[in-house]
């Protein structure tokens, strides 16, 4: 990364960290994509079944790897200031927290799961595909948290196109084990909804490895000799990392339990509007990787900024990527509102699937931009390293608006279902608006604090 002086210049650098990792987090997300795709067309049954068991893991997940993602900022922040022995440290403790938090999922989930799938009062094959999915994306946990932290810190350094050519080259292997395992191709078992489990687990072995790979051999990764550092467990280290990470997970856990909440109330519904809805959530999240690919890359340059005590660059970074996220968020969610229904066939064969899909789409348009409005301001406010003001407005965003108004317009209203989508889109914006006022307090609060400092180092 390198100093910028104009907008232009600032556009420029953003894209030139966004596009690599637009496209990882796309190949990240296709992993999800190929999962329910594919078990839709198996059937009904098996891909209400990978909804729920994915409705039950993205909280988990997403809130506990939010915890290792803090090592982006903080690395960011120590490259900006040119402390290299500081960022092979952060990067060495993040893969031990890595390993523990992926370690204590695997056995809580070995005694929770069922339970939890119990409670839900499932239909019995949708139940049974979700436990045998969550049990065999288990074996791929701990692999995929130590990649959080490698991608973390490669993105902090700004070469984020390294990323991007091993997930490029893990879709292949992605794609030929879900169709083999989930119909039984070629000698292989057919497993339905749970072949995807299994897939991506392995999927998951292989983008590890690369990425360690990479890091080892490939300059500049391999000057700062992360792996050398795994003998030195520092506590203060680890204590940094959760300061910053676990409200930034908790932020994250806020928003993905919200939606695997929602999921949860509409499994009272029929498996068509569960098939219809976990379809319809499916394309707006995939289409919400391009804002949260802004946002990560806003996180990194705004960190690299406030690290080198730039602060009109920091601020200049936070709210272009704001706009651009906003204006992508508005023409592609006017494009799933005009062409719905093929995207609807997309995911499945039955009519009736297809024909409520293609109404929760409708939503669609000002759910992504509210949304696109959230996760750009909640990453820049990352990038400054303020955190647990932020997890709090998500709280109340998330679960005193969402999920209220949620419920209320769909079961008190002749909205139905669809009454949770409105819902979603309020909560969302509730919380966009509070973190942009924030943003504005810190951005405001930093410069005045640096302008002090140089006042009073003048005299």
């Amino acid at each position: 990364m390198n100093q910028t002086f104009s907008t232009k210049e600032k556009i420029k650098q953003i894209f030139i960290l966004l596009i690599p990792i637009l496209i990882t987090q796309l190949g990240m997300f296709s992993m999800v994509f190929f999962n329910t795709i594919m078990s839709g067309k198996y059937n009904a049954s098996d891909l209400a079944g990978v909804a729920i068991g994915s409705s039950i893991w993205n909280p988990v997940f997403t809130g506990l790897s939010g915890i290792l993602l803090a090592v982006s900022p903080i690395v960011a922040q120590h490259f900006g200031e040119k402390k290299d022995k500081e960022v092979a440290s952060v990067v060495a403790n993040g893969i031990y927290l890595a390993v523990i938090i992926a370690s204590l999922v695997i056995i809580l989930g070995f005694f929770l799961l069922n339970p939890i799938l119990t409670i839900m009062n499932l239909p019995n094959s949708v139940h049974e595909t979700a436990n045998a999915y969550l049990v065999g994306l288990s074996f791929g946990i701990i692999p995929l948290f130590i990649f959080n932290v490698l991608r973390s810190f490669i993105y902090a350094l700004g070469k984020t196109r390294i990323v991007m050519f091993v997930l490029i080259l893990s879709l292949p292997l992605n794609f030929f084990l879900n169709y083999v395992l989930i119909f039984g191709h070629w000698g292989f078992p057919e497993l339905g909804g749970a072949g995807a489990g299994y897939a991506t687990s392995i999927t998951y072995w292989f983008i590890a490895g690369m990425t360690v790979f990479v890091i080892k051999t490939k300059t500049p990764f391999s000057q700062f000799q992360v792996f050398a550092n795994l003998n030195q467990f520092s506590l203060t280290k680890c204590m940094e990392i959760l300061k910053i990470g676990v409200p930034m997970g908790l932020s994250i856990f806020f928003e993905t339990s919200m939606f695997a909440a929602v999921t949860i109330l509409i499994s009272k519904f029929n498996i068509t509007t569960i098939a219809a809805y976990q379809s319809a959530l499916n394309i707006v999240s995939f289409l919400y990787m391009i804002p949260i690919s802004i946002s990560m890359a806003i996180t990194v340059l705004v960190g690299y900024e406030v690290g080198a005590k730039r602060y009109r660059d920091a601020r200049a970074y936070s709210w272009i990527g704001i706009s651009l996220s906003i204006l992508i968020a508005l023409v592609t969610g006017l494009m799933v509102v005009i062409f719905r229904y093929e995207v609807a066939a997309l995911y499945s064969n039955e009519e009736a699937v297809i024909l409520l899909t293609a109404h929760f789409l409708i939503y669609a348009l000002f759910f992504q931009i509210s949304d696109a409005i959230q996760a750009t301001a909640l990453a820049a406010l990352r990038g400054y390293k303020d955190v647990n003001i932020a997890f709090i407005m998500t709280l109340v965003a998330y679960w005193l608006v969402c999920l209220p108004v949620g419920y209320v317009l769909a079961h008190y209203t002749k909205i139905g279902a669809p009454g949770y989508w409105i819902g979603l889109t309020a909560g969302l914006l509730a919380a966009g608006i509070g973190l942009s006022i924030r943003l504005v307090y810190i951005q405001k609060r930093k410069y005045k604090q640096y302008k002090v400092s140089n006042e009073f180092s003048l005299t």
